[in-house]
């Protein structure tokens, strides 16, 4: 007769423990000079209380806390998580490689590692556009892993011939008409033509949990088959995906590089332009007017390619990059005049990951340090209010030092108000805490 198991495993039992996380005990922070994302000074010499994931308190007085625990923040500033408007958590790899090379395993494992990256260094937050990132952002809010909150996009909607379309020259057959759809566009470009197929592809990443939708609307510089100046989707096409979109109380985001691209974009009611770096004058003053964001980046463009980036991405690319890295100036000259909202990111993922602190330094030469960090802060914590009612965090608001915010805070020694460059520098941020938990604390 066979011998019963000693041990009984219960699978069903060990993530119930994975997931149980005891309610963190009353915070207050003491000796702190307070940014609050939004002021020009600093609340000097300041007390916040935590309670829960919730800011309960931010005064001059004195605070008690019964309970509870006394970080002493040695007179460095206290401000909001970093939140980060235009990220890739799920391509932690190039596309090519997502096209067969590497197994989905290497990705996955490499996006917690980019999700841990981020929230070490004081990004609390990420406003992901585009990639498979429901998982992650499961596993993060769950407690297995850790990283940023997400706000999650879902698949690229990108027509045939698209900047999400990376098959390679004459590869067959279409994606849409494979016996088995490739890996790349069941969980990160959704290839999709004409009204019924894009309303299709809309509707299916919002049942799955996106909480905005990233639509291909032309040109990319990384893509090797559609060039830069074409208009990707027409406005037939993009009408629907904002019309789905709007069904569910959420917005569209694009990647529009030109003009053309832009102005039928806002045309058809898209609410933010990711990167536009060659708009016109008259473009931007009509985003202006529809209240239209522009979520651009720099550091991504700062430099023009080496000679080995060249080589690597190809000539293509290297001259579609210049193109468009010609027109940053131009574009935040023209957001700035019309009063566009300009959001904080910085579209760099994978191998280049590691340069997202740089963003601070680039904006330096086109904003003052307050409106970097205000961007940086609770300027994109307007940008995702506009998941209206699929915010997946909606107890508070977010990128914000107030009571009854969420209370995702980093300790900086210096003044970011007098040198903001100093966010980009991991060594400067000695604390970090997202939704009320401490992730980091060398104090």
């Amino acid at each position: 007769m066979p011998q019963k198991p000693l041990v009984a495993i219960c699978f069903t039992c060990f993530a119930v423990a994975a997931t149980a996380q005891e309610e963190p005990m009353p915070i207050l922070f003491t000796n702190v000079n307070v940014f609050d994302g939004v002021s020009e000074t600093l609340i000097e010499d300041a007390n916040v209380l935590v309670t829960g994931n919730l800011i309960s308190e931010v005064s001059s007085e004195p605070l008690a806390v019964a309970n509870g625990r006394i970080i002493d923040g040695g007179g460095r500033t206290l401000m909001p998580g970093i939140i980060e408007a235009h990220g890739h958590l799920g391509q932690a790899v190039l596309p090519t490689q997502v096209t067969g090379s590497e197994d989905w395993q290497y990705m996955a494992s490499l996006s917690t590692f980019a999700a841990k990256y981020y929230l070490d260094r004081g990004w609390t937050t990420v406003r992901d556009a585009g990639g498979p990132t429901f998982g992650l952002k499961k596993a993060i809010d769950e407690g297995h892993i850790p990283g940023p909150r997400i706000y999650p996009s879902g698949r690229f909607i990108s027509q045939t011939s698209g900047h999400a379309d990376f098959r390679y020259g004459y590869a067959a057959p279409h994606p849409n008409e494979a016996e088995t759809e490739p890996f790349y566009n069941q969980f990160i470009g959704a290839i999709a033509d004409g009204v019924p197929e894009v309303l299709r592809a809309t509707r299916e990443e919002l049942r799955k949990g996106s909480v905005h939708i990233k639509v291909m609307a032309g040109g990319g510089i990384s893509s090797q088959y559609d060039p830069l100046h074409t208009l990707q989707y027409s406005a037939e096409e993009m009408q629907a995906i904002v019309g789905a979109a709007a069904d569910w109380g959420t917005y569209v985001m694009v990647h529009a590089y030109t003009d053309a691209t832009v102005r039928r974009a806002i045309e058809a009611g898209v609410k933010v332009i990711e990167h536009g770096q060659l708009m016109t004058d008259e473009t931007a003053k009509l985003a202006a007017d529809n209240g239209v964001w522009l979520s651009t980046q720099i550091a991504f463009l700062g430099e023009p390619p080496t000679p080995e980036q060249i080589e690597a991405f190809g000539e293509v690319t290297a001259a579609k990059f210049n193109s468009v890295r010609e027109g940053v100036e131009t574009s935040i000259n023209f957001a700035r005049e019309y009063g566009i909202n300009i959001a904080f990111g910085t579209d760099l993922w994978g191998p280049r990951l590691p340069e997202i602190g740089n963003e601070f330094e680039y904006r330096t030469r086109y904003f003052s340090d307050l409106e970097t960090l205000q961007q940086a802060t609770s300027v994109n914590g307007e940008l995702l209010q506009l998941t209206g009612p699929l915010n997946p965090y909606p107890e508070g608001p977010i990128g914000v030092i107030q009571s009854g915010a969420y209370a995702d805070i980093i300790l900086v020694d210096g003044n970011p108000l007098d040198d903001v460059t100093i966010l980009g520098d991991m060594e400067n941020i000695h604390f970090v805490m997202k939704d009320g938990r401490v992730h980091r604390n060398d104090l």
